[in-house]
């Protein structure tokens, strides 16, 4: 398909927000499918990694711990590229910098099935993580400029979804893979996601809104960098979003990366019923992620995070509790809901908070900072845990949610608004 056959938006003015099938609804639905599938490889390719953690450090011979610093690597990786993609993205196109970011982590993810060493193999999750890095952030600009504007949330959420669905598959497939092929077939599959990159290049075109500011000066990467806190309203709601995405990240880490060895170590369950109460948790997730959505749209965004916020802290105390078999399903699939629901709307939230100029940079910069910082969780669960047990480590998490809550008041409420 040459490049002028790419369904592209059409200008703001022919927007609807009345659903009808018209040329914005079918580019609206094609950039939600885009974003969707770029960020279900993220999930897909974390997930894989904490399956892989027991084998990964019984190969090696190293330390629970060491293992742990493997999502660490990945996650610092991000950082960098989430810089990198996100200002790229701002100055070169949401879609071109999509699929690139999908070629870099899926071909190092695919690298990490020959490693012969843990420091190769750190390396290989640390570049493979810079690809990853961009994913997020342009995916939700790319969502939030395609939709209406009041159903923007809805719009991130459904972006979120495909993170859930790349995770669900992740745990479904993960015990099967390496019960045949070991955690190197595992990471084989990595390399697949190269092939959806080239689908969504030649399938979407770029959002009208981001054509529009091509037409103006382009600033420099500093000058995207600084526009974070280009005054003092924007600089509080910097604030304030960086700490949103750090405890995001970090209680998402800090839980999923050691949930199925803590149903195995504490609970004696197979790798395959670790993998399926995993799995149910992921289905509460997504249910959060889309409800998430339509509250955020319907009340606003501060009183959807604040209830999100209460719940999580509640449930990851509940969780830490529970003993019965049926109590860990039920009770992981509403930490899920609570804990990473609030994904759903850290998109729609960013992509208010700045202007077209620099939202793919705040995006990926603000939320894979957030990373970084959820990076750490790994290891300090497994620290907690050594001394403390697992179900203290988690319960911890729950103050979290409380300094979550505390920096709402900084970010402005922009439902439904015109973006900048």
């Amino acid at each position: 398909m040459a490049e002028s056959e790419h369904v592209t938006a059409p200008q703001p003015s022919t927007r609807s927000h009345v659903a009808s099938p018209t040329d914005t609804d079918r580019y609206a639905r094609k950039a939600i499918l885009a974003s969707a599938s770029g960020y279900a490889m993220d999930g897909f390719d974390l997930l894989i990694l904490s399956f892989s953690m027991a084998a990964i450090a019984s190969d090696f011979g190293i330390s629970k711990t060491a293992a742990g610093s493997l999502t660490t690597a990945t996650l610092w990786g991000a950082v960098l590229g989430g810089i990198i993609f996100g200002v790229l993205a701002d100055k070169l196109g949401r879609v071109r910098m999509l699929t690139w970011s999908i070629l870099v982590f899926a071909v190092f993810t695919g690298l990490c099935a020959a490693a012969q060493d843990f420091t190769l193999l750190t390396v290989l999750r640390f570049m493979a993580g810079v690809g990853l890095g961009g994913e997020f952030g342009i995916g939700m600009a790319l969502a939030a400029e395609a939709w209406p504007n009041r159903l923007r949330a809805r719009a991130t959420a459904l972006v979120g979804l495909g993170w859930q669905f790349g995770v669900l598959m992740a745990a479904l497939c993960s015990p099967f893979i390496i019960e045949h092929w070991g955690w190197r077939g595992l990471f084989a599959l990595g390399v697949l996601p190269a092939l959806g990159a080239f689908f969504i290049r030649r399938g979407v075109g770029e959002p009208s809104r981001f054509e529009q500011r091509k037409e103006r000066p382009i600033a420099s990467w500093q000058e995207q960098l600084r526009g974070l806190g280009r005054d003092r309203t924007t600089l509080k709601a910097t604030l304030g979003i960086l700490v949103l995405c750090s405890v995001q990240n970090f209680g998402y880490y800090g839980i999923m990366t050691w949930l199925p060895t803590y149903l195995a170590t504490d609970f004696g369950y197979s790798l395959t019923r670790s993998g399926l109460w995993t799995s149910v948790t992921v289905l509460g997730m997504a249910c959060g992620i889309f409800c998430f959505g339509q509250v955020a749209d319907r009340l606003g965004r501060r009183p959807a995070f604040w209830a999100y916020q209460l719940g999580a802290a509640v449930s990851v105390l509940a969780y830490s509790r529970l003993t019965s078999s049926m109590g860990l399903l039920i009770g992981g699939a509403v930490m899920g809901f609570f804990v990473n629901g609030m994904l759903g709307g850290l998109g729609a939230l960013m992509a208010e908070a700045y202007p077209t100029d620099i939202r793919a940079t705040a995006e990926n910069v603000l939320f894979n900072i957030g990373r970084a910082v959820g990076g750490l969780a790994p290891m300090t669960i497994a620290f907690i845990s050594a001394e403390h047990g697992f179900s203290l480590a988690i319960a911890l998490l729950a103050a979290l949610y409380v300094l979550d809550a505390a920096v709402m008041p900084l970010i402005p409420e922009r439902r439904g608004a015109q973006l900048a």
